[in-house]
């Protein structure tokens, strides 16, 4: 029976005995994959040394094996801050007017990916699967077919793949389009972005496309492209639901609320998360509507990332300015109408917080997927849902139709959805919760791996 080796930007390492097992989500699944077929999960540890020698740390947990290595400050500085999240993370969702191009990242993401490629490659034995994750990573699979490998690889997409006429702005586009066609499958989120890469390889490439199979051939190889979208850990998330941490939240946060109704957003604190454009709406409903700030309270959640790229240094302080100004003007004294956490919780706070809620906010720029939208909702009491607002251009929207789809762009649209949310009867709310729930439970993380490995196994 083949393994399976998982290769990845960072690896999930168990931190104490029984950590793999208490997992959800996508870290779950990988590892209940790789128990499976008793795999490897190789990445960076997220250290940095100018140690060069090539040491790998290996360590095994509960039939999974975790390998990484360490990358130097360089490494860091131009493969992972640079190329990879100051040139492709903004311009795959379409954030050209943050997008840097820069020779020498370029050559840092290059060089990364071959290193990659040189310690993983003496892991992997003849009958393995090889599955390729994300964006820091695209080139990997030629590097491994440079070196002779002739396994099966797949690579996965978890962000979105822009239109053809904003990837091209990107130098020597073409080049890192022929790496991903060393693969044997290649997936996305949605069928939008599957059709903007399809795109890309036609009119671009001149690769021969099939629309109805997805198979690109190019240069004598013959490549599936395929959606697979992602979903949550269903009985994992559920099960935090019944945990005193996840009962303590929810009891924080109606305690803290004095009556009024909860709108909560969680999301990592990066501008394709539209957090300045949100906090917009929010004013403009209050403006509109300045009576209600007795009626909602809404919640931001933003743990900080990526705090070495000056973007992001840039969006927490527009963030901070925004909640202040509409917490100045609309603020009494016994009540704030935003309060922005810039921290993390855990899942089973985050389920309570979610129950606790009546409103979940998720009104992301561009996204992948979007998995927060799925989470709200599966934490939602089903003989009184809460209603979810989601942005038309988050992966998440293709499936959830019948959430309040909004333009995150425009505050009067955030605006008039907050309110109908708000004043939405619970007839309504439990049939579009009933809409959509099966869905969320059923496109769980652990059918999307299977489904994708199926397909990389081939015939």
């Amino acid at each position: 029976m083949s393994r399976l080796i998982v290769i990845s930007n960072r690896v999930a390492v168990p931190k104490a005995r029984g950590a793999a097992g208490a997992q959800g989500g996508l870290a779950g699944a990988l590892n209940s994959a790789l128990k499976k077929f008793g795999g490897i999960w190789f990445g960076w540890s997220g250290q940095e040394s100018e140690d060069r020698t090539g040491n790998i740390n290996l360590q095994r947990h509960e039939g999974v094996t975790t390998a990484t290595i360490d990358l130097s400050q360089r490494d860091v500085d131009e493969y992972y801050n640079g190329y990879a999240n100051s040139t492709l993370w903004p311009l795959f969702h379409y954030r050209i007017d943050l997008t840097e191009y820069e020779r020498e990242t370029g050559k840092g993401y290059e060089r990364v990916n071959e290193r990659f490629a040189e310690c993983v490659q003496p892991l992997i034995e003849e009958d393995d699967l090889i599955w390729v994750h994300d964006y820091h990573l695209i080139p990997l699979g030629q590097r491994l077919r440079s070196r002779g490998l002739k396994n099966r690889i797949g690579f996965f997409l978890h962000i979105p793949w822009p239109p053809t006429r904003l990837f091209v702005s990107l130098p020597f586009h073409e080049r890192l389009v022929r790496t991903m066609l060393y693969y044997d499958v290649v997936g996305f989120q949605t069928e939008e972005w599957l059709e903007s890469f399809l795109h890309y390889c036609s009119k671009e490439l001149g690769a021969e496309v099939d629309e109805t199979t997805g198979k690109v051939t190019y240069d004598g190889r013959t490549v599936l492209a395929k959606a697979y979208p992602i979903g949550i850990d269903w009985d994992h998330f559920q099960a935090q639901g019944d945990t005193g941490d996840s009962r303590q939240a929810a009891q924080r946060l109606l305690a803290s609320s004095r009556y009024r109704t909860a709108m909560i957003g969680v999301d990592r604190l990066d501008y394709s998360k539209g957090l300045p454009e949100r906090v917009d709406g929010i004013g403009r409903f209050f403006d509109q509507n300045p009576e209600r700030v007795r009626d909602l309270v809404y919640i931001q959640i933003a743990p900080p990332s990526r705090e070495d790229v000056e973007s992001y240094q840039h969006i927490r302080t527009v963030l901070e300015q925004k909640t202040g100004q509409i917490n100045g003007a609309r603020s009494e004294v016994d009540i704030v109408p935003i309060r922005y956490v810039n921290r993390g919780y855990s899942h089973a706070e985050l389920f309570g917080f979610f129950r606790a809620s009546k409103i979940g906010l998720v009104t992301p720029l561009r996204d992948g997927m979007n998995l927060v939208a799925k989470e709200y909702l599966a934490a939602q009491d089903p003989d009184d849902p809460g209603v979810l607002i989601l942005s038309q251009f988050a992966g998440a929207a293709q499936q959830l139709t019948e959430a309040i789809l909004v333009n995150p762009h425009s505050p009067d649209d955030l605006s008039f959805a907050i309110k109908a949310a708000l004043d939405m009867p619970l007839e309504e709310r439990k049939r579009r919760y009933n809409a959509m729930i099966g869905t969320v439970r059923s496109d769980s993380v652990q059918n999307w791996t299977e489904s994708f490995i199926v397909d990389l196994k081939g015939s």
